[in-house]
């Protein structure tokens, strides 16, 4: 069931790295953070518990194969994993690599901006992100997720 005006029933939500039945992988362009990914489930539910029990496992599956991707490529200080859903009542996952120089840092990246990133740092970031599209695909062409 689509609901009515949700973003991420009408739109992928970020550049589709893959996509099965169940969910998509995005990876969202986000100047600051390079890197940040999303698992959308497809169907509209709104909450973890709207979704079966095998359903759950595949879709938390899915996150940690992500987060993991997204540590070994980028190697960041921290992950940041997030199920907020205030905005977009759409079920989806935000897995985002942190550095203790990044404009947030150590604050949620929708909180105020601590500093701007050098740019130097940010562009051996955005440099990763084609390592980290194939690492995605690896990991989940081969999946039995």
């Amino acid at each position: 069931m689509v609901k009515e005006a949700c973003e991420l029933c009408m739109h992928p939500g970020g550049e589709v790295i893959y996509r099965d039945d169940n969910y998509r992988i995005v990876l969202v362009d986000d100047e600051r953070y390079p890197g940040f990914c999303r698992v959308i489930w497809n169907n509209h539910v709104v909450e973890m518990t709207d979704l079966s029990t095998a359903e759950r496992a595949i879709l938390i599956a899915a996150v940690w194969q992500v987060e993991e991707a997204v540590r070994d490529t980028m190697q960041p200080h921290k992950i940041n994993v997030a199920s907020l859903g205030n905005v977009v009542p759409h079920l989806h996952w935000h897995i985002i690599p942190r550095y203790e120089d990044d404009a947030h840092f150590p604050n949620p990246i929708w909180g105020e901006v601590k500093r701007t990133p050098v740019s130097a740092d940010l562009a051996k970031r955005k440099a990763l992100v084609p390592r980290l599209r194939e690492a995605l695909l690896d990991r989940f062409e081969e999946s039995l997720l």
